[in-house]
């Protein structure tokens, strides 16, 4: 598979995807970062379907980082609004998790990079500089629209602090010379301004070989369904898209997600209790998951089904569209589906259960679930 295509693959969207290319025929050093919010703890959306997209472009030649967010999360009322317990225990165990992540998809965890937001923001003139650049060329009502970022929902009434979340998060981008931001379909307002901006800006502008500014590249990557139930069913075909956005897993609902800790009985009992319907192919969160976790990770990835003859047998998928067409047949049963699915997910975290299950990160983990009841 060929760069483009790896930095491609099981993506929603490119942002610049001509410009992409163009950086890649001029043979352009391409500089990634994805940032995390510390709140909770990661769930396997961060630790396996972003370190996955993490290892392509690893693969691809890409020079990737992962921004631990210390101070967005402040803003934004993370572990209580307490600063230096997010960048303290939040931060650590965080890292930890987002490492066990790497491990299960098959990158090397030496090659990843960590960047704490306070220290990129310490004594650091031009980063301010930069924010107040960015700031001066995007109106007040784009930064109202752009709070959803947040998990706001725009028009809410919020202090004052979080209308500069957004422009941070874009001087974040340029402050780092990165030219292929990665983020969830739910940052994209971040990553347009980035991109509206980026010709404007007289402080910390991207520039490429010729010295001349360019736009960076957002990658926006799938946002994996929680397990819940649908707030409403059924859901019309209209509002299906909308609707997938905000029924994504969240670290702060335990039963819509599967976290990077937790264990093979919990797994198995999150997803036997999942919203699964028969037949039902255009909202479920089990296939959801069989398709941008099962179907890829790994070289030759399948799902296994184990069933008595009467029902079918025992049979191996080895591609999503296949299941699908099964699934939406009624050949495949949802209890059946469901017990694949969690024996298979408890294999692919199984690297993640040794790594955090050392003395000294388990006591991490401790200090962390402590943190989330009491806050």
């Amino acid at each position: 598979m060929d760069r483009f295509e790896l930095i491609k693959r099981n993506t929603e969207e490119i942002l610049g995807e001509e410009d992409l290319v163009q950086l890649l025929k001029n043979k352009e050093k391409l500089k990634h970062y994805i940032g995390f919010e510390i709140s909770n703890k990661p769930h396997i959306g961060h630790g396996l379907v972003c370190m996955a997209k993490v290892k392509d472009l690893m693969d691809a030649g890409v020079d990737c980082s992962i921004f631990l967010a210390d101070w967005h999360s402040w803003i934004n009322d993370k572990l209580g609004g307490d600063l230096k317990v997010i960048k303290g225990i939040g931060a650590a165990y965080f890292k930890e998790c987002i490492l066990a992540g790497f491990k299960c998809v098959g990158g090397d965890t030496k090659k990843l990079k960590f960047l704490l937001g306070s220290d990129l923001y310490h004594n650091n003139d031009l980063y301010w500089s930069t924010l107040i650049d960015i700031s001066k060329n995007t109106s007040l009502a784009r930064i109202l629209r752009s709070i959803t970022i947040m998990g706001r929902a725009e028009g809410d009434s919020v202090d004052f602090a979080k209308l500069i979340y957004p422009p941070m998060q874009v001087a974040d981008i340029f402050i780092q010379g990165i030219n292929l931001p990665h983020a969830g379909m739910d940052q994209r307002k971040a990553q347009v301004i980035a991109r509206d901006v980026a010709l404007k800006l007289n402080f910390s502008p991207l520039l490429n070989k010729k010295k001349e500014k360019i736009k960076p590249i957002a990658i926006h990557g799938h946002l994996i369904l929680g397990l819940q139930k649908p707030t409403t069913w059924p859901i019309s075909k209209e509002n299906l898209q909308e609707f997938r956005a905000q029924m994504k897993m969240s670290k702060s609902i335990p039963s819509s997600a599967v976290y990077m800790d937790d264990s093979e009985e919990q797994i198995k009992d999150k997803i036997n209790k999942a919203f699964c319907l028969e037949k039902e192919i255009s909202y479920n969160p089990i296939l959801d998951w069989c398709k941008y976790i099962i179907f890829a990770i790994g070289t030759s990835p399948k799902l296994e089904i184990k069933r008595l003859d009467k029902f079918g047998g025992n049979i191996t998928y080895k591609d999503y569209a296949t299941l699908e067409k099964d699934f939406a047949e009624g050949k495949l049963h949802p209890s059946d589906l469901k017990n694949a699915v969690a024996q298979k997910l408890i294999k692919i975290l199984e690297p993640a259960r040794d790594h955090l299950n050392s003395p000294k990160i388990k006591k991490l983990k401790e200090e962390m679930d402590k943190l989330i009841i009491t806050r």
